[in-house]
């Protein structure tokens, strides 16, 4: 039986999937921005100015989007050696503290991509050589941001919620 929370997680994930799905879009972008700059630069002789500052703004957006992806797909990083050798009882609770302390993170790297998004923002500062407003990199990032704090602590409750179950590190 699906609970309010499963059908709450599961609208989350659709969002998360769009999320990373821009993120990848803005890779792309970035791909054949650069190629281009490889380009004018080396087979033209003239650099592009724009090239290096626009893909730099681009990171901070893109290193965020798939955060919440790769929690969706189970694809953080882990070693699990000793804790598989542990009782589906601490394994669960060692999953409950990850995912608390992944929360703890989130919630800190979200409340800065938020602050700096809004400084920016309040402050109308740009791009040095694009000149477009700072505030349009920071906030991408920070949304990926807030909704990864937003999964993993719904995620949270849920693993509070459920009885340990094997192998759920």
């Amino acid at each position: 039986m699906e609970t309010g929370l499963d059908r709450l997680i599961r609208n989350v994930e659709r969002v998360v999937i769009w999320i990373a799905a821009l993120g990848g879009i803005i890779v792309l972008i970035q791909m054949v921005w650069i190629s281009y700059g490889v380009f004018t630069r080396y087979g033209l002789g003239k650099p592009d100015r724009l090239v290096t500052e626009a893909t730099a703004l681009l990171l901070f957006p893109v290193a965020f989007a798939g955060l919440a992806f790769a929690l969706r797909e189970d694809a953080m990083p882990k070693v699990t050696m000793l804790i598989d050798r542990f009782s589906p009882k601490v394994q669960h609770a060692i999953a409950i503290l990850n995912h608390a302390i992944m929360l703890g993170v989130g919630m800190f790297f979200a409340y800065a991509g938020v602050s700096a998004t809004i400084r920016s923002f309040n402050s109308g500062v740009a791009s040095e050589i694009l000149h477009w407003p700072r505030w349009w990199f920071w906030a991408p990032g920070a949304t990926a941001l807030v909704l990864f704090t937003l999964y993993v602590g719904l995620r949270l409750i849920r693993l509070i919620r459920s009885p340990a179950v094997e192998g759920e590190i």
